[in-house]
């Protein structure tokens, strides 16, 4: 009988909330890893003491929703850049987003409730149910994985198992870890019982330790790299009066000596739209003295509006381009756009109707010498799907994003941790410039080479290193995870019922 039985169903659901919100200190830019599986270990006892289905689940929405409501905090940033038209959207947006994410929780920690099962077996059944809720709440309604439990990692060794499982392995295996600890806490011998979980815990760090010493270390490569960033507030960016003077910086640092082999500039750097853009393109040109510029610009097409990569040759031609395809929902789009148009309701980044429209989906762009990038816009690197769903193995990641929208609290860092992230899983340096920072070089085991502080304007010169082997999860993709979850969901639920009986 575990002792959280005797407390009060509202402290119960009190202390879950507080336990999620205690464990997002996990998170960007806090890190503090230790915090986010002692939450974890702790919300077990709380589970197995739910005298019911129902309330083992609203333990688990509780838990979720202080644990979201904390990590994705910075989500009220984006309306306070017109705050006359958005600022009152702020609250519900954090209260609706934290609570609806938490769902997928709520349905696991629910399904996971058993009596007269061993709490050790609803702990592992637990694993399985909410590694596969996590995996839903990336992939279903465009999915959104921000601040998955995985990302807590992003600084240690074990980052380095997203080379082989990917995040939703990666937070099955963090799972696996803490919830037997907790299910041994309430048990009668708990030293005894404790003795399995600790010894799985150490022995997964032994691995991971060893896996980590053994990756391929990362080589430099001939060429090098102008990331820029012009440090353009959201609330300045589009106005007359300061859009000239963004745009004067990045013609300054492009046109800094030594010359790079590339020039990176941010989301939407270019004030102007690409079909009218000329007489910055040929500015553009005459600042790079012969070295390729990627920028990002808006463009139309007949009715049609598009956040768009534009990549300008030697020469200053045209020789790529790339339509962001993973629209955010509500920034660049709003679902029955027109409808809600009528409202007053448009997408934070668009201002009419159902906003920007997705292009045709992940592509690669050929950069002569320097090879082929994979363009990621903005959050589309949050999506380990996205950058798998590539037709073609890229040598090198292209982020350009505008994080002056996330405010200068935790989004950018967290922002710029999945970035990390997505390079170790493809095994692929990537380049990142961000309007505000945090601009960066990230090599193929996820370490930041070069970057740019978040606020500053500025450039850096960084070497690109050199592309690595494809990684099993590059090759294998969330597929595989997804079948052994479902396997062992299967397996478990059959062992429950058999043991109930």
């Amino acid at each position: 009988m575990t002792p959280v039985r005797g407390w009060p169903l509202s402290f119960r659901l009190f202390a879950s909330a507080a336990l999620g919100a205690i464990g997002a200190f996990g998170q960007a830019p806090h890190g503090h890893w230790g915090a986010a599986v002692l939450a974890l270990i702790l919300i077990v006892p709380v589970f197995l003491a739910s005298e019911t289905r129902a309330r083992a689940g609203w333990v688990g929405w509780y838990f979720a929703t202080g644990y979201f409501a904390h990590a994705l905090s910075w989500i009220i940033e984006p309306f306070q850049v017109d705050a006359e038209r958005h600022a009152w959207m702020a609250p519900f947006a954090l209260v609706f987003m934290a609570g609806g994410l938490a769902l997928f929780w709520a349905v696991a920690f629910r399904l996971s409730r058993h009596f007269g099962a061993t709490a050790m077996g609803q702990s592992i059944f637990l694993v399985v149910t909410l590694s596969l809720a996590e995996l839903a709440r990336g992939y279903v309604l465009t999915g959104f994985p921000w601040a998955g439990v995985a990302q807590i990692w992003v600084d240690t060794p074990m980052a380095q198992l997203l080379s082989l499982v990917g995040p939703y392995g990666l937070n099955a295996l963090t799972y696996a870890v803490a919830f037997p600890i907790g299910a041994a806490l309430v048990q009668e011998r708990r030293l005894q019982a404790l003795a399995r979980p600790l010894s799985f815990a150490a022995v997964m760090v032994v691995l991971t330790m060893g896996y980590a010493s053994i990756r391929p270390r990362v080589q430099d490569g001939p060429h090098t790299v102008r990331i820029v960033q012009p440090n353009a507030p959201q609330h300045q960016k589009w106005d007359p009066a300061y859009a000239p003077l963004f745009f004067a910086r990045q013609i300054e640092y492009s046109a800094a000596l030594p010359r790079p082999d590339l020039i990176v500039w941010p989301e939407t750097a270019v004030p102007a739209w690409l079909g009218s853009a000329q007489p910055y393109l040929a500015s553009i040109t005459d600042a790079a003295q012969g070295t390729a510029v990627v920028l990002g610009i808006q463009r139309g097409d007949g009715p049609r509006i598009f956040n768009s990569m534009v990549y300008l040759d030697e020469a200053g031609r045209q020789s790529g381009l790339y339509d962001k395809h993973h629209l955010a929902p509500f920034g660049e789009y709003v679902p029955l756009g027109d409808l809600m148009g009528r409202f007053g309701i448009y997408g934070l980044a668009a201002t009419a109707g159902h906003g920007f429209s997705a292009g045709p989906g992940p592509d690669l762009l050929d950069f002569g010498k320097m090879g082929k990038a994979l363009p990621l816009i903005c959050y589309e690197a949050v999506f380990p799907q996205g950058v798998n769903g590539a037709p073609g193995r890229a040598d090198f990641l292209l982020q350009i994003t505008n994080d002056a929208w996330f405010g200068t609290r935790s989004g950018p860092f967290q922002h710029l941790a999945q970035a990390r992230m997505r390079a170790i899983e493809q095994g692929l340096p990537m380049i990142r410039s961000a309007n505000t920072g945090i601009s960066a070089m990230i090599d193929p085991l996820g370490q930041v080479t070069a970057s740019l502080a978040l606020g500053k304007a500025g450039y850096v010169d960084a070497i690109l290193p050199q592309p690595q082997q494809p990684t099993v999860y590059s090759r294998i993709g969330d597929s595989p995870v997804l079948a052994a979850l479902l396997f062992l969901a299967a397996l478990v639920w059959f062992s429950i019922r058999r043991l109930s009986k």
